[in-house]
């Protein structure tokens, strides 16, 4: 597995190095005076850059790699908690041609990614990776308003407990009305263990409470308890006011392995199974669902409004114990240790998006998005929910030291005012789009850049991973040249065809829609340089390679060479221009759009640097054990 040994030799172990070879004698190299080693590499920079040429017009269009498919608002509240899948393989974009969308700049081609010259595959190698106050006393309770009335999707409390005291007071108004039933739904996720048996704490004492108040005595107010995985299971043979059948029950909830949650199918079945108890004992209903993930998106999409129909013609307010969705991203990693190979793992668990259709580029410029950059608001299908029935979704939007590129973040509440997500219903979403210029440009952008596709992921997913046996190692670097460029001039295309529309950015009311232009726009400018650089680097090393030890701490071993982001660049003057200006756009989206997290994205962006580098990638040995492996889960 050699690459190339021209390090002094003091920088390697006193034994032979494995990675040593004979592209240049040593004898020669000794021989060599520093002015013709600096004249040959200065060459060699100056061969690479002539071509490797950055396509500043684009003069032909290229063949589409593109995957084709398919009220007023009301105030977007979110409560805010300051505690702490299988995965869609696909996600659904349903994308026109973009023709439509610059007529009136007809120069302007509409960007297009080119998969014909790719003829395999490309590796998809895995990457390790390393306020306002709420007083109680002010809120209005939601169950003194009509029947009907929108619910409320943003207080902001401080703790798992502020949340069931928010809900403990709204059962207390509805057995104020009359007799009611609560069904608590869990998910049976292996990483809500620990939240459901926090919640069980709670509801003991809130129960304990109640017990003390007259309004509950007796069976005024009865308890179910259902949870849901891949299968939906009730774990109440009936509703119970026995404080000790209700923790039971909690307990029993099991692990489901699957990674499938049928979350918006299991609220609606639960709701439905207890209609006619509620309607023969005379009951208001409340649903309360405790989950960190947004569910199966297809169940989400073929249920959610009919689960909203149901909850809606039982008069059940659903109230949600969620995670703080993805900025516009379904996805989050979170780090799993298997206990008897101590390997680490980084399992993907749906966090959103916070939209009803993904609004921001799903890839990081060189693969699939690794980041788990808050959003502010919760998931799109658990806020409608909340929304419609008259309930809350109280938000967990803290850092989880588990999750990739999580950050703690609360953002402004007036900052984030005029940015709420859309929580229509899909189908109005869909059809509005189409009569906005501006969004379907955007839409165009995002699909043709869509890592789970297959087609697209050919070209824009860049390999990030690379082999340390030379001979591999160079036919990889000439794989990724050809990607890389049929890459930049789609990029190029891209950012023209922003530019020759900028007035449509302008003319936009939403200012959530002129700040996704404006992130976007950044984005492909820095993602254009850094790919340009992916290119050059990987030229230059390839003519001057280095050796990395073949051990680093104990139990880790050279495993390959990764890719990653550095603040210098080899291309000097050719790109400085185009980094100047992604560094002026990024610092405009943090100007324009303060306390969001566009700014915050646009942030990590500009200091990510616009230059590469590869790195010696070291993995664990995985640790002997004895006896049947544990699976990894799916969350």
């Amino acid at each position: 597995m050699p690459l190339s040994n021209i390090l002094p030799a003091d920088q390697h172990d006193a034994e032979p190095s494995p990675y040593r070879t004979r592209w240049l004698p040593p004898g020669v190299l000794r021989t060599l005076s520093s002015f013709l080693v600096s004249l040959i590499l200065h060459l060699a920079l100056l061969v690479t850059l002539g071509l490797w040429v950055m396509p500043e017009i684009v003069r032909e269009p290229l063949p589409p790699l593109i995957v084709k498919s398919d009220e007023p608002q009301e105030e977007l509240e979110t409560v805010e908690l300051d505690e702490r899948i299988e995965a869609a393989t696909e996600l659904t974009f349903a994308t026109d041609s973009l023709a439509n969308v610059t007529e009136e700049v007809p120069e302007v081609s509409d960007p297009n990614l080119d998969d014909t010259i790719l003829e395999q595959d490309t590796d998809n190698p895995r990457i390790a990776l390393q306020s306002l106050d709420y007083y109680p006393g002010r809120e209005r309770m939601l169950s003194e308003v009509p029947l009907g009335a929108p619910g409320k999707a943003r207080s902001v409390v401080d703790n798992y407990s502020q949340a069931i005291d928010r809900i403990t007071r709204e059962i207390i108004w509805m057995l104020s009305k009359s007799k009611v039933l609560a069904i608590w739904c869990f998910d049976q996720s292996e990483s809500m263990k620990d939240d459901q048996q926090e919640i069980r704490g709670r509801i003991e004492r809130v129960y304990a409470e109640l017990g003390l108040t007259k309004l509950s005595g007796g069976d005024a107010l009865t308890t179910a308890v259902t949870s849901y995985g891949q299968d939906f299971i009730v774990h109440t043979n009936k509703p119970t006011s026995d404080l000790q059948e209700i923790c039971e029950a909690i307990d029993s909830v099991p692990i489901d392995p699957s990674g499938k949650e049928i979350m918006c199918q299991a609220v609606g079945r639960s709701i439905a199974l207890h209609r006619n108890y509620v309607n023969r004992t005379q009951r208001r209903m409340a649903l309360i669902l405790v989950t960190d993930e947004s569910g199966d998106r297809s169940n989400n999409a073929q249920y959610l409004e009919e689960t909203i129909a149901v909850a809606k013609a039982s008069r059940c307010k659903v109230f949600i114990l969620g995670r703080e969705a993805v900025f516009g991203y379904p996805y989050a990693r979170m780090r799993w240790k298997h206990p008897q190979t101590e390997r680490i793992h980084w399992i993907v668990i749906d966090r959103g998006p916070e939209t009803a259709f993904v609004e921001q580029i799903q890839t990081d410029g060189f693969h699939r998005r690794w980041d788990a950059f808050p959003s502010g608001f919760g998931p799109y299908e658990q806020s409608r929910l909340a929304h419609q029935t008259g309930g809350i979704f109280f938000l967990l939007p803290s850092k989880e030291v588990n999750i990739v590129r999580g950050e703690k973040r609360r953002y402004q509440l007036e900052a984030m005012r005029g940015y709420r997500p859309d929580l229509r219903a899909r189908q109005e979403i869909f059809f509005d789009r189409d009569k906005s210029k501006l969004q379907m440009m955007l839409w165009g952008i995002i699909s043709d850049l869509n890592p789970y596709n297959k087609q697209s992921a050919k070209v824009i997913e860049m390999r990030i991973h690379l082999s340390l046996k030379f001979d591999t190692f160079v036919p990889q670097v000439q794989q990724e040249h050809v990607k890389a460029k049929t890459y930049l001039a789609y990029l190029d295309q891209a950012i023209k065809l922003l530019e020759a529309n900028r007035r449509l950015r302008d003319d936009e009311s939403s200012l959530r829609w002129q700040a996704n232009y404006d992130l976007i726009h950044a984005q492909l400018l820095a993602y254009k340089v850094r790919i340009y650089e992916y290119g050059v680097y990987l030229d230059q090393f390839v003519n001057n390679p280095k050796v990395p030890p073949m051990k680093s701490l104990p139990n880790r071993y050279l495993h390959s060479w990764a890719i990653t982001t550095r603040k210098k660049t080899l291309t000097g003057e050719l790109t400085q221009p185009t980094i100047d200006r992604a560094n002026e756009l990024f610092a405009q989206v943090i100007k324009n759009h303060p306390g969001t997290p566009w700014a915050a994205r646009a942030n990590w962006e500009r200091n990510r640097g616009f230059g590469v580098k590869l790195y010696p990638y070291y993995d664990h040995l995985d640790k002997k054990f004895t006896g049947k492996r544990i699976p990894i889960p799916e969350l």
